[in-house]
């Protein structure tokens, strides 16, 4: 059994045992300190014996640990161990030289993405398109300015004339990720406001990549 599918069944163990809203609740509680069996069962308002199962099985997944009282040793306290909570949540997406972010006409979600990305990050960021337009779109300029970050819109270039080979492409536009396929990269399904133009449009265009920009920065450690 590899390293990776070892760290996927713990992560699938730990996630078994909080899917019961009482063992979640418990975890809740430790999370601020720690508590005696009896505290836990007047905090929560549970039967001893039920209580018992929940602590045994949040213990077998590796979440608590119990210490005995160093003034009363017939008392025993249970906390997180340390560590509990780690791993949760996906782990890194990898490494990246640069991030390539790719939509049709790179004339607005390309270029937010990546004036998000550089904002978020210190990994360089470029965008381009399969079809380039003749010019960013003004609605993508001024949603910039709404959202108060820099746009450093370049003029649109199509992703052949600038791509290297170790590029980490983001495609946030699905008629280009049905165009060139899988690249090794990720696929962003986000749809078009140059097509609604709207403020409102464009402005949950920002909102959209904003949350996933931030969400992959956390997780992409540069080359």
């Amino acid at each position: 059994m590899n390293v990776e599918r070892t760290a996927l069944e713990r992560r699938a163990a730990k996630h078994a045992a909080l899917a019961d809203p009482s063992r979640l609740h418990i975890v809740d509680v430790l999370s601020l300190g720690d508590r005696s069996p009896g505290e836990l069962q007047a905090d929560l308002g549970m039967p001893s014996n039920l209580l018992a199962h929940h602590l045994r099985t949040l213990e077998s997944a590796g979440l608590l640990t119990r210490t005995r009282s160093e003034a009363d040793r017939r008392r025993s306290y249970v906390r997180l161990t340390p560590g509990a909570l780690d791993g949760l949540v996906p782990g890194a997406a990898g490494e990246a030289h640069r991030v390539v972010f790719v939509c049709t006409a790179n004339s607005a979600r390309s270029q937010l993405a990546a004036a998000l990305w550089r904002r978020a990050s210190e990994i360089p960021a470029a965008s381009a398109g399969t079809h380039p337009a003749g010019r960013v779109d003004p609605g993508a300029a001024a949603a910039a300015r709404r959202h108060r970050f820099a746009l450093r819109a370049t003029r649109p270039r199509r992703l052949a004339d600038i791509a290297a080979a170790d590029d980490f492409v983001i495609t946030v536009c699905d008629h280009a990720h049905e165009e060139l396929g899988d690249l090794g990269g990720l696929h962003w399904s986000i749809p078009d406001p140059v097509r609604v133009g709207t403020d409102d449009a464009f402005d949950a265009t920002v909102s959209t990549l904003a949350h996933r920009v931030d969400g992959l920065a956390a997780r992409l450690a540069a080359t």
